[in-house]
């Protein structure tokens, strides 16, 4: 059990210091479902940035950069992989083709290790089944809904999917696991998280 959570501001209107403060609450609101680790993603200057720490949201200051307008979020229970091990956390940083992207999962693989063994991704120092989906969307050469349609449809399990790229584009893949998703039309703000109260605590 993980959670996902973020935000994307596609009017750029809401002011900087609400973003991050959104941030910060979305990321403790969702240790519900976990404290092992967490990680946000945004993009600055067309660089996707990843930060991530294995320690509970609380205890890190996320802080993305003025006029950034997104971001991708995760908090970890781990189910497989050493959370002391930074790069077995979320968010993953992927790249499809000429698109850079991060990518986060809540949820459990089954078939991570059988797509490994019929060789349709490579194997990885990677721990963590999730880096699976991410792979299999690197596999196809290019990030689009095709490409995440394949992910979605090739792994086996139980998920809900972030995908966040270079030019802020933002995309949920919900499986069936739980999303809660708001829009707030007049600030042009979609707000998400893996559960409503984790909204509501935020």
């Amino acid at each position: 059990m993980c959670s996902l959570f973020g935000w994307l501001d596609y009017k750029a209107i809401v002011p900087d210091r609400m973003k991050k403060r959104l941030t910060q609450a979305l990321a403790s609101a969702a240790e519900e479902r976990g404290t092992d680790a967490a990680g946000i993603s945004y993009v600055k200057g067309g660089k996707v940035i990843i930060y991530k720490r294995p320690k509970p949201a609380h205890r890190i200051h996320f802080n993305a950069p003025e006029n950034t307008m997104a971001v991708m979020g995760h908090t970890r229970m781990a189910t497989q992989g050493d959370k002391k091990l930074n790069y077995n956390n979320h968010p993953f940083a992927g790249t499809a083709g000429d698109t850079s992207f991060a990518f986060a999962h809540n949820g459990v693989l089954w078939n991570d290790k059988e797509l490994r063994n019929e060789k349709l991704i490579p194997d990885t120092y990677i721990e963590t089944d999730s880096y699976a989906a991410c792979q299999l969307i690197e596999s196809q050469g290019k990030l689009d809904f095709d490409s995440l349609k394949y992910m979605a449809e090739t792994v086996e399990g139980n998920f809900a999917f972030t995908v966040l790229n270079q030019s802020n584009n933002l995309y949920l893949v919900k499986g069936s696991n739980p999303m809660c998703l708001l829009h707030f039309e007049a600030l042009g703000l979609y707000v998400y998280a893996s559960t409503g109260s984790i909204m509501k605590n935020a």
